[in-house]
């Protein structure tokens, strides 16, 4: 067997137990109300990094005016309780714009 379906077998099985435990241990563990606020506010942290590497990088290096100019875009139209379909192509619109106008 090759090592990277050996690697992908163990994390789908880690991922599949991940599942089960949630469930069956949520009535039985309390967490203290500081652990659960370090973990909302942790979550928190991990999606706006996870933006802020999607939105501003590619390929290692910064990824353009175009596409954070987009993702602010869309952040608003969301933010302003917009339709989805009116989120998505707002986005999608002015990044388009700006990259047709030279800012790539």
């Amino acid at each position: 067997m090759n090592a990277t379906v050996a690697v992908i077998l163990v994390l789908a099985v880690g991922t599949y137990a991940f599942r089960l435990v949630g469930p069956a241990l949520h009535g039985r563990v309390e967490l203290p109300d500081r652990m659960q606020e370090l973990l909302s506010a942790a979550a928190v942290v991990l999606l706006v990094a996870l933006l802020a590497t999607g939105a501003l990088t590619e390929g290692g290096g910064f990824a353009g005016w175009a596409r954070p100019a987009g993702v602010l875009v869309g952040g608003v139209l969301a933010w302003r309780r917009a339709p989805f379909p009116v989120v998505v192509l707002g986005a999608a619109g002015s990044a388009a714009l700006l990259r047709a106008a030279g800012l790539a």
